[in-house]
């Protein structure tokens, strides 16, 4: 399941950062300024918001699995048709599909992965699993500057879409579904105990199966899906989580899209830009580390203080140059990347197993409309041929604004404990 899911991942993030890395080959071929290029890099945006908003109460009604599967096959489906656009509108509206798609896939992905993690590694599970996106999208990087010389910037979009496709046979018939799903939603108790027994022989006689699950105030909620996380117990962490993630993707965003023209602005050749803006999410691998911190201390200030961190390290890639420039771009990279990838298991250890797939979901989802204020902020700087170094002092701002969320929501949500499926699930 772990591998799975860090597959659905990684492609997720590849499959969004490919645009990107075309865009300095769309300009040239097509013949049109950069700033016209936003509605195209925003398009799947867009389309990850609704996607996301959509698939949290689709999959708390219809289930963790059968959401999955569908969203994998769409973002396939959509990114091959993209590779075959003949112009920017064509483009622009194959993007928005693919992202529908991928909207609907993280958020499920974390949500299956959270309901079956040991509570001890939780944090770390999720936060490995989640660093795919950032590696996925590092990885396009690194692909593209390859690919496009050799084969054109088709392939790029070639690739993102045929993977996922063969990806979706393979979950149809590896990827169990949620067994907190499956009892809440009092599925038979042989359906249960055929995919609890390949966990452990000690389920072997169950007859029947309860889930005892508090919400955050302490009761048995009767509430599900987006009734239940905006209710009075949640609405203060929700609308938190929700701040906190929409300020971290208008950075991330923000550069994922733009960075390789800004820096391809300062004299670098395309492909030496393409190549250092690689490294950016390439630094998602500091969240497993963050991981096994959350499982430890206090998730939500250690969240807290890498945001606050992350605006400092932003701010730093515009005040150098040269080889310091590599280096602030990593590190900025690794900090931002540690923040955003653990927001996700933040969010599944706040919510209850009723709604914790649309608690997930529509915080990715409310946080992508971030994703299109931090394309359109940065081509909004570009065209106003602010420096360089104005430029990343403004990105940077966002990051001490998730900070502060952050802080709220530990305030008025102190002792928020994470499921756990040993103390939860009874068999009987």
């Amino acid at each position: 399941m772990f591998s799975i899911c860090v597959i659905v991942v990684i492609l997720d993030g590849f499959d969004t950062a490919a645009i990107g890395y075309i865009a300095p080959s769309l300009v040239t071929e097509w013949h049109i300024a950069k700033p016209d290029l936003a509605p195209v890099l925003s398009a799947a945006l867009f389309g990850l918001a609704f996607g996301a908003l959509l698939a949290g109460p689709l999959a708390d009604r219809l289930g963790r699995k059968r959401v999955l599967i569908g969203a994998i096959l769409l973002m396939g489906i959509a990114c091959l048709l993209a590779a075959s656009a003949a112009n920017l509108t064509t483009l622009t509206v194959w993007r928005l599909l693919t992202g529908l798609g991928l909207g609907a896939a993280m958020p499920n992905a974390v949500t299956l992965m959270s309901e079956y993690c040991p509570v001890r590694i939780r944090a770390l599970m999720l936060n490995a699993m989640f660093c795919g996106f950032p590696l996925g999208a590092s990885f396009g990087g690194f692909l593209a500057a390859w690919m496009i010389p050799h084969y054109g910037w088709r392939s790029v979009l070639v690739l993102g879409g045929v993977a996922p496709i063969v990806l979706t046979f393979v979950a149809l018939f590896a990827l169990p579904e949620s067994v907190r799903y499956m009892v809440v939603h009092n599925y038979p108790a042989e359906r249960i105990r055929a995919i609890l027994g390949r966990i452990s022989d000690s389920f072997s006689q169950a007859a029947a199966f309860i889930l005892h699950e508090p919400d955050a105030a302490g009761q048995q909620s009767r509430k599900r899906g987006p009734a239940l996380i905006l209710s009075r117990p949640f609405i203060v962490g929700t609308l938190m989580l929700w701040i906190a993630y929409f300020m971290g993707l208008v950075i991330f965003y923000g550069l994922i899209n733009w960075l390789p023209l800004l820096l391809k602005d300062t004299g670098l050749s395309a492909q030496r830009a393409t190549l250092i803006s690689a490294l950016f999410p390439l630094g998602g691998i500091g969240a497993i580390f963050a991981g096994w911190l959350m499982d430890r201390y206090n998730a939500t200030l250690i969240v807290a203080l890498t945001y606050f961190l992350t605006a400092l390290a932003v701010y730093l890639i515009g005040q150098t140059a040269g080889a310091m420039l590599i280096l602030a771009v990593f590190v900025a990279g690794v900090i931002m990347n540690t923040a955003q990838t653990s927001l996700p298991a933040l969010a599944a250890a706040f919510y209850p197993t009723r709604g914790r797939a649309s608690g997930v979901s529509w915080m990715l989802g409310m946080g992508r409309f971030g994703g299109i204020a931090g394309s359109f902020l940065v081509a909004e700087l570009a065209r106003r041929e602010m420096a360089l170094p104005d430029i990343f002092l403004v990105v940077a701002t966002p990051a001490l604004l998730a900070a502060a969320a952050l802080v709220v929501k530990q305030f008025v949500h102190p002792h928020v404990e994470a499921p756990s499926v040993a103390r939860d699930l009874a068999a009987h």
